[in-house]
């Protein structure tokens, strides 16, 4: 054999290797998988995290030296070089991101720290800091209202600055002319409105009752009555596992305890749903003033108009959780 078949045939057998090497499947499976590539992935990690890790090194030439971020759908039965092009473009796959209603801002640094490329501790830091805020048009206690509990796609490696400025523009589409106007006739700001939504979404869950209870606090706002929202005092507490709110729990000094001070409290106790939202946009106009979880523990309460009524309907709630011996 001549040395000119020999290179011939190294050189096909060469071509052969990389077609094949470029024709493997790296997921084998029947459905896409999803893969996260953050800033400290190298090229060994990403090829781990994507599959089939000894198949690649023909083609470590075709992959840059520093991976790009983000969440890349891998589809079933791709092959090898369509993913390293996904993966060198940095061709990713948005996430669905679900706004969680928690009651905390600390709660949502941890929550979007775990779904998002982003670092706890840098996003907790944000949210306390009132120069953060303020970019967005927010105080540090405003800041809940921002949060629209929806689900959105977006970019997995997204910045926090990125993030808020999404934020910022989904609120501003939910406040569409309709709900605004309902919010300017009941001289609330939309903060206004938010806080007071998250009060009826923490007071009660049953859905068909929130338009009543949003009247109620509505009417308690008309007449200059103080609030007296138990689950303001939980908030001031701190403790949201509190069954039972006793007296020494009201006399709590904090600017959230709607026992101690009038009107609203000056931002939201937690990110209220949009179905509460609308609820206190189309509250119930009535001339109840009172509530009372019903003695049944069946979620919905007992509503009064005299304080004398409102008595008697305590009084059977106290009495079942007496029974019950809850404290």
């Amino acid at each position: 054999m001549t040395i000119a078949h020999t290179v011939f045939f190294v050189v096909v057998f060469l071509l052969a290797s990389l077609f094949i090497k470029i024709r493997t499947k790296v997921n084998t499976r029947d459905t896409a998988i999803s893969v996260y590539i953050d800033k400290d992935d190298t090229q060994d990690s990403v090829r781990a995290k994507v599959g089939n890790p000894n198949g690649w090194g023909i083609l470590h030439w075709y992959f840059d030296a520093s991976p790009r971020t983000g969440h890349y759908l891998i589809e079933s039965k791709e092959r090898v070089l369509s993913v390293y092009r996904k993966l060198r473009n940095g061709a990713q796959t948005p996430i669905k991101l679900t706004i969680p209603q928690v009651r905390t801002m600390d709660m949502m640094a941890t929550y979007l720290s775990r779904h998002l490329m982003l670092d706890s501790a840098t996003v907790v830091d944000s949210f306390h800091s009132e120069e953060f805020c303020q970019k967005y048009g927010y105080t540090t206690q405003t800041l809940p209202a921002l949060f629209i509990a929806n689900t959105y796609e977006i970019w997995w490696n997204t910045s926090l600055d990125n993030f808020m400025l999404r934020m910022q523009k989904e609120n501003e589409r939910f406040w569409n002319p309709t709900r605004h106007k309902k919010a300017l006739d009941m001289n609330f700001t939309h903060e206004q409105v938010i806080t007071l939504a998250s009060i009826v979404a923490e007071e009660t869950s049953y859905i068909p009752e929130m338009p009543r209870v949003a009247g109620m606090y509505v009417r308690r706002l008309q007449i200059g009555m103080p609030l007296q929202a138990d689950p303001t005092v939980k908030f001031a507490v701190g403790d949201f596992s509190l069954r039972r709110i006793y007296h020494h729990h009201l006399k709590t000094p904090s600017p959230y305890n709607t026992y101690l001070n009038r009107g609203l409290p000056p931002g939201p106790i937690r990110v209220p749903s949009v179905r509460t939202i609308e609820a206190v946009l189309n509250h119930e106009k009535h001339n109840y003033l009172y509530m009372c979880a019903k003695e049944d523990f069946s979620g919905s309460h007992n509503f009064a108009r005299s304080y004398s009524e409102h008595l008697s309907n305590a009084r059977r709630y106290v009495n079942a959780l007496n029974k019950r011996k809850i404290k």
